[in-house]
């Protein structure tokens, strides 16, 4: 059983294996370690060149995720697949320093901490080339991590960090999300008992090969995540999510109503027919990009995706009206039984879409 496992995940990163093993080799000489990849079937074929690195070095080891995207969610598949009490979860891209590693896991050994991370931002430490808008980011997602966090970090955003197993099991056993790629924050947010941490300066790199992940449904990820740390014990984030969609999908419903009746001089029956597609297509494609976005349905699967939620939402505004008049007709206030309404066409579209529309691959 080795020591120390690193947990690599990866997306079209075949360009930086090799780099990622030979600086993890030098940075720790004499430690039993392994390296995993956890690849999110990349089309560069990634799980591939580590599955033959693996036949020549039985240190390196891949799992590959077919219909899966994520980076905390890779990292967690990643963590349980190893044995070894000690598990760091580092970058593909080698902007992680691997040499930090050894001093790490010292100080996990010497039982002064739960989790170490690799900080940007104590002294010693720096951001590298990050431009200053990215920076600005940095700072605001970091602010806004204090709503959930039980700990003082000095960068809660870092990807680079070593734990205890014990440490992980606790915190995998109390509700982590798996949500984005955030997954240091969901880790202390929680830690059913506030972590022992040390934070150890580094500096970040360029990257050495490949793309940058972050894209502008990250900030959407991370704040779904930490919606999820503040109110999903009482109500599932991903709902919250779907009802937004929603609410945006009623504005459109509006404007293309309007357009068409009152611009376009439409009989009212067409222009509403024409406004509901519209509004079912628009939240249909938000949802999948953002609310189901590790679930996302592409090509065939797209345009079956789009038949099961529109016959799902079909029969959620029978259900709408329905409800809405039963208690309309017992002199409920006229408002609340829209509401009412509303509510179960909203529950019964999230439950039947989440299970026939975006459902879990296995």
């Amino acid at each position: 059983m080795p020591e120390l496992t690193v947990v690599v995940p990866t997306f079209n990163e075949a360009g930086n294996l090799a780099s990622v093993v030979g600086e993890v080799e030098r940075a720790l000489a004499g430690v039993d370690w392994e390296v995993l990849f956890v690849d999110d079937d990349s089309p560069d074929g990634t799980a591939q060149q580590a599955r033959e690195m693996a036949q020549v070095d039985r240190r390196v080891r891949c799992l590959q995720r077919v219909g899966r995207r994520g980076l905390a969610s890779a990292s967690i598949e990643g963590m349980l697949a190893s044995s070894a009490p000690y598990i760091a979860v580092m970058d593909g891209d080698l902007q992680h320093d691997p040499a930090l590693l050894k001093a790490m896991l010292g100080t996990l050994q010497g039982g002064q901490a739960d989790i170490v991370v690799g900080s940007r931002h104590v002294a010693g430490g720096g951001v590298g080339e990050f431009s200053a808008q990215r920076q600005g980011i940095s700072r605001l997602a970091t602010r806004l991590s204090r709503a959930v966090l039980k700990a003082d970090l000095t960068d809660p955003m870092s990807g680079f960090f070593m734990l205890t197993r014990a440490a992980l099991m606790d915190c995998l056993r109390h509700g982590v999300s798996a949500i984005g790629y955030k997954i240091l924050v969901d880790l202390f947010a929680s830690a059913p008992r506030p972590l022992r941490f040390v934070e150890l300066p580094y500096t970040f790199r360029q990257r050495q090969a490949g793309e940058s992940k972050l894209d502008s449904k990250v900030v959407w990820d991370y704040l779904m995540l930490l919606a999820d740390k503040l109110v999903g014990r009482f109500v599932p984030v991903r709902f919250l999510a779907f009802s937004a969609v929603g609410g945006l999908g009623v504005v459109v419903h509006l404007a293309v109503l309007a357009v068409a009746f009152k611009g376009f001089g439409e009989g009212f029956v067409a222009a509403q027919i024409l406004a509901t597609v519209v509004a079912m297509t628009f939240n249909y494609v938000v949802n999948n990009s953002l609310t189901y976005r590790d679930r996302r349905l592409r090509g065939w699967r797209f345009v079956t995706g789009w038949l099961s939620f529109s016959l799902a939402c079909s029969v959620g505004a029978f259900a709408n009206v329905g409800i809405a008049a039963y208690l309309f007709d017992r002199q409920t206030f006229w408002v609340l039984s829209a509401l009412s309404g509303v509510l179960v066409g909203a529950v019964w579209n999230y439950a039947v879409t989440s299970v026939y529309t975006w459902r879990q691959q296995s």
